[in-house]
């Protein structure tokens, strides 16, 4: 039976689908069959970052609504076997999509993968509601701005609410060597979000050439980023 790792944001712009794109291809990459799941209904990135934008033909709204068997709604990746995706609708709202739908359908990815990494829509809607009910952890990723952090504290307290007590967080784009006063530091940040920290990332250009060339940053194994994401999806996995 997999694991199911939420990835959450209290503010667009964190980072998160892409921290996703990034610890799916590390648990894919250390051996696990792993699969990311983009619930951004109507803002979907993940198959961009994969590079495998025209090989979704199906989602998972096609099989909820019986038009493919899941199989047909699952692209795989041309270099790394063991890691997956399945998108969400692009261009259409999901009519109708309800707990039961959510839930079910994880139960069932839950029994075919090791990994399941679930790319969640920003903010505090139902549907990260209905996610987190299914999720076994959480990651918060953090930025060092204020409104981040206040929203991450918030988004946090919404998925305690729906009983996901392994929660963690992540400070993403820090800017190494900062001096200026209005940011906040990492040490305030750890402090002010009240889950544990479980990664730091750099702000590093070759994170956007990676999402914008179809490719994970990751992708280069000897990178520092590499052995920083290998480190993050350790303390997650156990």
């Amino acid at each position: 039976m997999g694991k199911i790792i939420l990835t959450a944001s209290g503010k667009g712009g964190c980072g998160k689908s892409t921290f996703a794109v990034n610890l799916g291809y590390t648990l894919a990459a250390a051996g696990l069959d792993t699969l990311l799941v983009d619930f951004n209904i109507g803002l979907r990135n993940l198959d961009l970052y994969l590079g495998l934008q025209d090989r979704v033909l199906f989602d998972f709204g096609d099989y909820l609504a019986g038009t493919c068997k899941l199989r047909k709604a699952v692209v795989t990746d041309g270099e790394l076997d063991k890691l997956h995706l399945l998108s969400c609708p692009q261009i259409r709202d999901i009519k109708g999509l309800s707990r039961q739908h959510v839930s079910g359908l994880l139960s069932e990815l839950r029994d075919l993968y090791d990994a399941v990494i679930i790319d969640a829509p920003t903010g505090i809607g139902e549907l990260i509601r209905d996610l987190a009910s299914c999720a076994d952890a959480g990651v918060l990723i953090v930025t060092p701005n204020f409104s981040s952090i206040r929203n991450a504290e918030t988004v946090s307290k919404r998925l305690e609410g729906q009983g996901l007590a392994k929660r963690f967080h992540v400070i993403n784009r820090v800017r190494a060597g900062s001096t200026d006063p209005s940011l906040p530091r990492v040490e305030d940040i750890e402090k002010a979000v009240t889950v544990p920290l479980i990664g730091i990332i750099p702000e590093d250009e070759n994170i956007d050439i990676g999402n914008n060339a179809g490719r994970p940053v990751v992708s280069a194994r000897d990178s520092y980023i590499a052995r920083n994401f290998e480190g993050i999806a350790a303390r997650l996995m156990g």
